[in-house]
């Protein structure tokens, strides 16, 4: 419909179509950053088990037959024994007393289950380090499959821009915006997804908040005498339509959408392998400074320096056509649907490639350290735990995994304190700090610490506390869900 012979070129020629769907595990989802929806529920992925690591060196498959029940021996539980907190958390006992009860039995149990399910797999005999690094490994990406990937999206990507500069006038400026875990080199398992914001630039409108937790706006167009792309959007009161603008974006791209989110997914098929690519639509507004609510955030001036700090604060940001609950409800007189979401994935992007102290952190031949691959393994245990409890985990989603991270980098900023060397450590730590989030439900935006990422997705304390004993025990369990 919308471009001539859209499959022209090699990886066209697979089947595409553009459709809303919910995300794997939303990254950048609800959160500031990310233009999915944090309430999705995830696409199936890799199972753990699912997966044989061999010995260092060789190549890592990405799939192997699975087991049957009927092929694998479980162990009877002993009626004194607890169950895995990742099935059953609600039935943990906190006191030390029963925790020594049930121990032994355990740890049989655990034992037992460790053998049978991953006959086969080098996790070290136990040793957590060995663990968490054999799984690091089962992560990676291969080289090959990443290019024919990039390439891929990246062909799609030039016509769809290409075929909507030419058709909607108003988005001859548009300009392209990569951001999202692939791009910040932390994606796992599969390059299956990638996002792209298409950004409008804006000059001389007016930013008002919509609600109290300083993380929706409304945009207003300041008095121009020439005419604007924009005004077709423009209400009585200059404020731009949003929803309207958003709509126009999405029929272009011809997709089915889900209400309230502002990605257009297209869907492609390669070599038999899914890959989304996500285009947000976006506004580049360029001020002199950012919205008062982010004041009291982004306090990396200890981690990364004051001067980083004041070049990365001179960058424009991002509003992203996105509203929380009923679309006709108003606020100061704006309604909801027209409100835009501000982002700072660009920034988010710049700090996590260049996350060390030290401006030589993970460059060939200086010193590394562990903070991607400490977030790469949460990233990957809230995907396992998503999977095995679907029901009570669906909501949670991997920017909540990023920030509890950016606020760890502040609170422990030197590059020695994530020594590649410390990885089980500084894991440990990792989790701990994301714990002591969801048992406060709360985890802060990392530049509006207003905005309470948890209350955004809708996640209640029964959620986080379930959450919370699951990543707990696989934390003081030598991770099940990683052999």
């Amino acid at each position: 419909m919308f471009i001539a012979n859209p499959f022209s070129r090699t990886c066209l020629r697979s089947a595409m179509s553009g459709r809303g769907r919910p995300r794997k595990v939303p990254d950048e989802a609800s959160g500031v950053s990310s233009a999915k929806n944090t309430g999705s529920t995830p696409k199936k992925s890799f199972r753990a088990e699912d997966h044989k690591v061999k010995k260092a060196g060789d190549d890592i498959p990405r799939h192997v037959e699975k087991r049957t029940d009927a092929q694998v021996t479980r162990p009877k539980h002993d009626s004194r024994t607890k169950k895995d907190a990742t099935t059953r958390p609600s039935k943990y006992d906190d006191t030390r007393a029963n925790e020594q009860t049930g121990k032994s039995a355990r740890s049989a149990v655990e034992e037992d289950d460790h053998k049978s399910s991953t006959k086969g797999l080098d996790h070290g005999d136990g040793n957590p380090d060995k663990i968490l690094h054999a799984t690091l490994q089962k992560l990676r990406i291969k080289k090959q499959e990443r290019s024919e990937s990039t390439k891929c999206v990246n062909e799609i990507e030039d016509q769809i821009i290409d075929y909507i500069k030419k058709s909607l006038d108003w988005c001859k400026e548009i300009r392209v915006l990569k951001t999202g875990s692939h791009y910040e080199n932390v994606k796992i398992c599969e390059p299956d997804e990638f996002d792209v914001m298409l950004t409008i630039p804006v000059e001389r409108v007016d930013v008002h908040n919509f609600g109290e937790d300083g993380a929706f706006y409304s945009v207003a167009m300041k008095r121009h005498t020439q005419k604007h792309p924009l005004d077709r959007f423009l209400n009585e009161d200059k404020t731009i339509k949003a929803n309207e603008m958003l709509q126009e974006f999405r029929d272009k791209v011809k997709e089915r959408k889900r209400k309230g989110c502002p990605a257009v997914t297209l869907v492609v098929n390669l070599n038999g392998k899914t890959i989304s690519l996500d285009f947000v639509l976006g506004l580049e507004v360029h001020k002199s400074s950012w919205p008062s609510f982010t004041a009291n955030g982004f306090r990396i001036e200890g981690w990364l320096g004051k001067k980083v700090k004041n070049e990365l604060k001179r960058k424009p940001f991002y509003l992203v056509p996105k509203y929380e609950g009923r679309g006709n409800a108003e606020y100061n007189g704006v309604v909801a649907k027209d409100t835009w979401r501000i982002s700072f994935s660009h920034v988010e992007k710049d700090i996590i490639k260049n996350h060390g102290a030290s401006k030589t952190c993970c460059e060939r031949g200086a010193a590394g350290c562990c903070r991607k691959q400490c977030l790469k393994l949460l990233k990957y245990l809230l995907l396992r735990l998503k999977e095995e409890n679907p029901k009570e985990v669906s909501k949670f989603c991997s920017y909540h995994a990023k920030t509890t991270l950016l606020h760890a980098c502040t609170a422990r900023p030197t590059d020695s304190e994530w020594k590649t060397g410390q990885l089980s450590h500084c894991f440990q730590l990792l989790l701990q700090d994301f714990e002591n989030h969801l048992r406060s439900q709360n985890i802060p935006n990392f530049f509006i610490p207003s905005h309470n990422l948890l209350n955004s997705a809708g996640l209640d304390k029964k959620s986080c506390e379930f959450l919370a004993k699951s990543t707990e025990y696989q934390r003081n369990n030598g991770f099940p869900l990683f052999r």
